[in-house]
């Protein structure tokens, strides 16, 4: 008997149901459901990403919906565009035998004509994105003040994009007496003020501990500077023969450059970000979801709208600047009971973060090192061996074998395993077995328990840092972000190389690693701002917790303070949707150096090809031959670290 059955669902869904192949209801579908099928009620449900909460309130809001009324009748707020589409296809799938029930998608990238015309058609249920919706009520396009469900899918996710005003401005459109249906993974303070200001006495439901990490994935973190932060990725990916997976980048611009290093050294590999448009971002999903690219290279916003099955791996190639966001990121694998692992790749200024992520998540990450090329080489070898071994033999190749039997005459078996396995392991032992070991040589676990005994990171007090005074400040329009960029640009450095940036109205500090000092040093003195020439000294100031850009102090939090740090008028301005690009810029930013990103590696060329070597098995995206080309247009201005773009 279908565990479904159990729930209060109707026949048609149930026949939907069993059309989809679900078989047992996921923990928060069990709980609620029958509860939002027995009564009409407000509900908050605390779920991770990936255990169905899609199911959990479409089912009961499709069982509730009156078919025969056209008016709008329900409405489902979520965070993006795929994720409304996803939504939105799902609940199609759902009442596939519900006969008249009209579900329509509104969200930024399409024609808003379009979308009013199809909601004037009789649409019972509209998903959209926050954005869009206000702008279709700002236009008298939609009438959502009849509604009896409103929904808020991955509220956290879209609160912390920024869309506390539009969400806001939504709700009190709509009629006090409606029900509301709160999903989120995590339950911030913005969530909990959504919760108390539009719903009344809300059922509560929590799946796992509250605010904590799924348990089928693991959490591990690998320290290395942050220069040979590419090279790390790629010999993860390497360690990795079968790795499925999506690599997080903070910016749309390291994550194109990312992707594009990834698929000029042979892997198979592809960019989602918010630069691309909707037809680039669907022809990426779909060769994704076919598995012709391996490594999905994504910001976090882009990435809210993935759910594919059986991704093995989530690699924080930056770790976000939201502790909840590292949440919805690790929630991308071990999806469905299936076991993933979270990896982060980490620098020693950011090792904080990495205890702040534990006590959140309530789970421990484990230390690892980057394997060495020797160990990398081994790995391979043995895939190559497990590979030839399953490898189901086309019998067309027997007319070919005389002519290969004549060619590999006098060879004996041992000869012939050797030459064969040779022609892919050469070029995998020629290029690690000149490369350096990327460990770093300090444990992180030694460095975390320092900074808690502590209660400070260890570059305060100067412990190995190098600090700097420099003569420019907020009087010259720099906050700690922009001061943070510009240094990185100028002297180009990755991000995390420059870190406890203290600014004041004349003047600034911030750290770097000692190995930067001579660096700093030559370039900053012998630069000009606006016609003033900079001035750069070492300080001895021990720069004891970094202060935001009114002077308060936001010691070694996650973030850096940047949630609470309060914005200077005209500082950045939010892109809002339809405006083309996205995310908090300022003219500050510069254009990208050349394949310049945090962490570049310089032997790049002499990387093996993953096409035809051990990853042969491995498909390449349609047109990646032996290098793809770069994309024509350049990767745009670098937008701000502290907030995604709005959908």
């Amino acid at each position: 008997m279908n565990k479904f059955e159990q729930l209060g669902l109707s026949e048609s869904l149930l026949k939907a149901i069993l059309d989809l192949g679900f078989e047992n209801p996921t923990e928060v579908q069990e709980k609620a459901i029958p509860l939002l099928l027995e009564k009409d009620t407000d509900m908050v449900a605390l779920a991770q990403t990936g255990t169905g909460k899609t199911a959990a309130f479409g089912f009961p809001v499709i069982q509730k919906i009156d078919a025969d009324n056209r008016n709008t009748q329900a409405l489902i707020l979520s965070p993006t565009r795929e994720l409304c589409l996803q939504i939105t296809n799902e609940i199609k799938n759902y009442s596939k035998y519900e006969k008249g029930i009209n579900v329509v998608a509104v969200y930024g990238g399409a024609s808003i004509t379009e979308q009013a015309r199809d909601i004037k058609r009789g649409a019972q249920i509209i998903v959209a994105t926050p954005g869009r919706m206000q702008d279709m009520i700002n236009r008298g396009l939609v009438n959502i003040s009849q509604i009896n469900y409103c929904i808020l899918d991955e509220a956290d996710e879209m609160l912390n994009m920024g869309f506390y005003e539009d969400i806001v401005n939504i709700l009190s459109t709509t009629p006090d007496e409606k029900n509301t249906w709160l999903f989120s993974a995590t339950m911030p303070a913005e969530v909990a003020r959504i919760g108390k200001q539009f719903m009344k006495d809300p059922i509560e439901i929590t799946v796992g501990a509250k605010n904590s990490g799924s348990a089928t994935v693991s959490h591990e973190f690998y320290l290395v500077n942050a220069r040979d932060r590419y090279e790390a990725l790629k010999r993860l990916a390497d360690a990795n023969p079968d790795i499925f997976s999506v690599v997080f980048c903070r910016t749309k611009r390291d994550t194109q450059a990312v992707a594009e290093k990834l698929v000029e050294d042979g892997y198979s590999a592809a960019a989602l970000h918010g630069d691309l448009s909707q037809a680039q971002r669907d022809g990426v999903m779909k060769s994704f979801r076919g598995r012709q690219i391996q490594m999905l290279v994504a910001t976090d916003v882009a990435a809210r709208g993935i759910d594919v099955d059986n991704i093995t791996h989530v690699v924080n190639y930056q770790l976000p600047d939201e502790i909840e966001t590292y949440n919805h990121r690790s929630g991308r694998t071990g999806r469905a009971g299936k076991l993933g692992t979270s990896i982060v790749i980490v620098t020693k200024s950011e090792l904080r973060k990495i205890s702040s992520i534990e006590r959140i998540i309530k789970q421990k990450f484990e230390e690892k090192t980057i394997p060495s090329g020797i160990e990398i080489c081994e790995i391979q070898l043995l895939h190559l061996a497990t590979k030839i071994k399953d490898t189901e033999v086309d019998h067309e190749i027997d007319n070919y074998l005389p002519a290969i039997n004549s060619v590999l005459e006098g060879l004996s078996k041992e000869e012939l395993i050797k030459k064969m396995v040779s022609v892919e392991f050469n070029r995998f032992i020629n290029y690690y077995k000149k490369t350096r070991d990327l460990s770093n040589q300090a444990s992180g676990s030694e460095r975390r328990e320092r900074d808690d005994r502590d209660g400070a990171p260890r570059e305060n007090n100067n412990g190995g840092a190098t600090r700097y005074f420099v003569n420019i400040g907020s009087r010259d329009n720099f906050d700690w972000m922009s001061l943070k960029d510009y240094l990185k640009e100028t002297l180009d450095l990755g991000r995390d190389d420059v870190f406890k940036v203290d600014v004041k109205e004349g003047f600034s500090f911030f750290n770097t690693d000692p190995e930067h000092t001579d660096k700093v040093m030559e370039i900053l003195n012998n630069v000009q701002l606006e016609g003033r020439r900079i001035n750069v000294e070492i300080s001895k100031n021990d720069g004891g917790g970094r202060r935001d850009h009114n002077g308060r102090s936001s010691g070694g939090s996650f973030g850096g303070g940047r949630s609470s740090a309060p914005r200077r008028e005209g500082s950045f301005a939010p892109r809002r949707e339809g405006s083309g690009g996205g995310g908090f810029r300022s003219d500050r930013n510069s254009a990208p150096r050349e394949g310049g990103f945090g962490g570049r590696s310089d032997s790049r060329s002499a990387a093996p090809r993953r096409e035809g070597g051990f990853s042969s098995d491995r498909p390449r995206t349609e047109g990646s031959s032996d290098r793809a080309p770069r994309r024509s247009e350049s990767f745009g201005d670098a937008p701000r670290p502290r907030r995604p773009r709005r959908d």
